[in-house]
């Protein structure tokens, strides 16, 4: 064997250590830091008729939907007493005078509108628009929260709207996550540490799991200095990171360890390992990172940002296991199981619990894979009813500051001014064509669920011209342009609120418009959303397919693979939508169902559970094929297969399972259900459908399980990316003689 066939992990291994260490520095130093540059946003569709609306409203009259919302409660007197009225105004007057305010209107500046004033008179609204990025409206929602919530003479003043409810979205969720992990870390150490059986190989996955991560905040670095990149990426990439490493680094311990075991000595253990184990990763890293690269087709940025978070971070996950972690093992040796915290297993491989699970399931494989099929299609019934939405304050637990202001203008107020719909003409004119808007104001104003519309000619309800044109309808005209407001009378975030969208559009208009505002950027974002998903399934299913074909030779491994991992989805988002949507369990983790789940997460947790389950399936099925290789027993090659690789795999899932279940002690209730749905589809994917699904499936299709047209067969042959683990020794220990000299282990 040539020096240049031993891996530079067992050839250089102080050389990859050192190199390791010093990019995990740079990386650090250069990464820290990424946070300030990544923004909070991103769930607009940039190609979206609300998104033109959007910028057309805000380019033609520097003028937008308010995203802060205050409201005043003047206490058992009216909003009306002239002392209250003058507190208003003062501020209204205060709140214009802000750092970042663009726009400011208030039941008294407005004249005591009616739609400003809730049902009993003693409280009212002042609608503010902060101007700027994404990240310095959300910077500066949350110091105006600060600074005007509370007290305010004899008025209280209670501060919310979208920029403020998701500036305290952001400061729940770091609250939550330093809580979160203060619990998980601990956990998961010591778990680690009763998983691998000593102190020693526990901690590698750390040192892996820190390489992967602060590697990819520099990656996350570089992108956001080009594109947008969600602030949301980064929770994404501890988890996975530290995730993706505990899997890696359980293979190829537990595969190095079986190598000491056959007797070979530490460099040529290491170099099996790499040679097998290694190559394991790397066709299980480029599945899961295929799954999650399907999210760059959508047009939102804060999916397309964990596309760039998830591929950074397996590609150096996989880096870190199959180069670094080997250099490490090379020095350390047999010391991998120093400091033991249990004794090695000694029972034979086919005497073990997975093996006589394998052989139990194979032996009846209809009534097995019946019954585990239809205990997952019940799971998955209730996502046949899925609703799709967008988050607002309800998000939040009822405590929440801005959560409260929400639920007061739900109960007390007639219409939703922060959720307005804007109807934009551009080319009009509205002086010159005052009758034409007029005549339009009229029939919007008369579409159910709407409680008002302002216009340029004035304001309007239910059909009737409630006030004419003043001074402050001159906001609504431009240089030819124009636009109207269209106040909802309904929830903005609901399905009445979408059922609005599609009455205003399909309202016949005198002129063209483009309509905009909260409810039309959620309507446009589901159908973005549903419009771009067949592609991004398309995707996923073609590059798994291709990935397994190359690696296996197999039609009928990677469609199985598929199709289980498409019913093992199913059953979580079923579950989510029993749980999330319909509430079920509200009472228990403390949520307020909304009737709907919101729209990014199931696409995103899709892309996530899929990847990480066909890192599981890499990992079982590599060992069946090569003792199927070996042997050309079917059978035996699965119980052999499973018991190898069933303690790793239900290992990783549970330990990954404790870093998700980290996000689901958050307070915000998306990230309830994106811990909860994480860890519910990794436990059955390993538990169900591994132990019980793929010794069914491959008993029934026998043979035909490594079967490939001739075509293909012929492919494979020659582009395949088959294990190859035959090893000289004597080249090998000419090699490692003229290394440096390596640090002394003891067996």
């Amino acid at each position: 064997m040539s020096p240049r066939s031993v891996p530079l992990a067992v050839r250089r291994p102080w050389l990859v250590v050192a190199a390791a260490g010093v990019l995990l520095a740079l990386a650090g130093v250069f990464g820290g830091s990424v946070a300030e540059l990544l923004v909070s946003g991103g769930f607009e569709d940039p190609a979206a008729e609300s998104s033109t609306a959007a910028d057309l409203v805000a380019d033609r009259f520097d003028a937008g939907v308010p995203n802060l919302v205050a409201v005043v409660d003047a206490g058992d007197r009216s909003v009306d007493d002239p002392a209250v009225a003058d507190a208003g105004l003062a501020l209204t007057s205060a709140l214009a005078a802000e750092d970042g305010v663009a726009e400011v209107a208030s039941y008294w500046s407005l004249g005591n509108a009616p739609p400003l004033r809730n049902d009993d008179g003693t409280k009212a609204m002042v609608l503010v628009r902060l101007g700027g990025t994404e990240n310095e409206v959300l910077d500066r929602a949350g110091e105006l929260l600060e600074a005007y919530d509370g007290p305010r003479g004899d008025l209280v003043v209670d501060v919310g709207g979208q920029a403020a409810t998701f500036a305290e979205v952001n400061t729940v969720i770091e609250e939550d996550l330093v809580t979160a992990e203060m619990i998980a870390l601990p956990i998961t150490l010591v778990l680690l540490v009763l998983v691998f059986g000593s102190v020693v190989a526990g901690l590698l996955p750390l040192g892996i799991g820190g390489f992967a991560i602060l590697g990819t905040f520099g990656v996350l670095r570089i992108i956001a200095s080009v594109t947008d990149v969600s602030i949301f990426a980064l929770n994404f990439t501890t988890a996975i990171g530290l995730g993706l490493a505990i899997d890696y680094a359980l293979l190829i311990v537990s595969r190095y360890r079986e190598e000491l075991a056959a007797g070979f000595d530490v460099a040529s253990a290491v170099t099996r390992t790499v040679r097998t184990a290694g190559r394991t990763v790397v066709f299980s890293a480029a599945t899961v990172a295929s799954s999650l690269a399907a999210l760059l087709v959508f047009r939102i940025s804060f999916l397309r940002s964990f596309a760039y978070a998830g591929i950074a971070v397996v590609a150096l996950a996989a880096v870190g296991a199959v180069i670094v972690l080997p250099a490490v093992l090379r020095l350390v040796g047999h010391d991998v199981d120093r400091l033991r915290v249990r004794k090695p297993r000694t029972v034979s491989e086919t005497e073990g619990m997975w093996h006589r699970i394998a052989v139990t399931v194979m032996r009846r494989p209809v009534p097995v894979a019946t019954l585990a099929i239809g205990f997952l299609a019940v799971l998955g019934l209730p996502f046949l009813g899925v609703e799709l939405g967008f988050p607002d304050d309800r998000v939040l637990p009822a405590s929440a500051e801005t959560r409260s202001v929400g639920d007061t203008i739900r109960a007390e107020f007639s219409s939703n001014e922060a959720g307005a719909l804007n109807v934009v003409a551009d080319g009009v004119d509205a002086g010159a064509e005052a009758e034409a808007v007029d005549a339009y104001a009229r029939s919007l104003s008369q579409l159910d669920g709407v409680a008002r519309v302002d216009a340029a000619t004035g304001i309007y309800v239910a059909g009737a011209q409630l006030v004419p044109a003043n001074p402050m309808s001159a906001r609504f005209a431009a240089p030819d342009a124009t636009y109207l407001s269209v106040v909802p009378s309904v929830e903005p975030i609901s399905p009445a609120g979408e059922a609005l969208v599609e009455e205003v559009r399909l309202l016949p208009a005198p002129f063209e418009v483009v309509v905009g505002g909260g409810p039309a950027e959620l309507v446009d974002g589901k159908a973005g959303l549903l419009d771009q998903l067949p592609l991004a399934l398309l995707v996923i299913a073609l590059v798994t397919f291709a990935v397994l074909f190359l690696q296996f030779g197999s039609i009928l491994v990677p469609v199985k693979a598929i199709v289980l991992n498409l019913l093992s989805l199913s059953a979580t988002f079923g579950a989510m939508v029993w749980i999330f949507q319909d509430g079920h369990l509200a009472g228990v983790l403390g949520f307020t169902p909304t009737g709907s789940l919101v729209a990014t997460m199931p696409v995103l947790m899709f892309c996530i559970a899929f990847g990480l389950s066909m890192d599981y399936e890499v990992f079982l099925l590599s060992r069946i094929k090569e003792e199927y290789d070996r042997t050309g027993d079917n059978e035996a090659s699965v119980a052999l297969g499973l018991e190898r690789t069933g303690r790793i795999v239900t290992a990783a899932a549970v330990l990954i399972s404790v870093v998700f279940l980290a996000f689901a002690t958050s307070r915000v209730s998306f990230m309830q259900m994106f811990g909860l749905g994480m860890a519910l589809a990794v436990i059955v994917d390993a538990f169900l459908i591994r132990a019980a699904l793929v010794p069914a499936f491959m008993r029934l299709a026998g043979e035909a399980n490594w079967w490939a047209p001739g075509p293909m067969r012929r492919f494979h042959d020659r582009f395949g990316l088959s294990e190859h683990v035959d090893l000289g020794d004597g080249d090998d220990l000419a090699v490692l003689a003229r290394d440096e000299p390596v640090v002394p282990t003891t067996p």
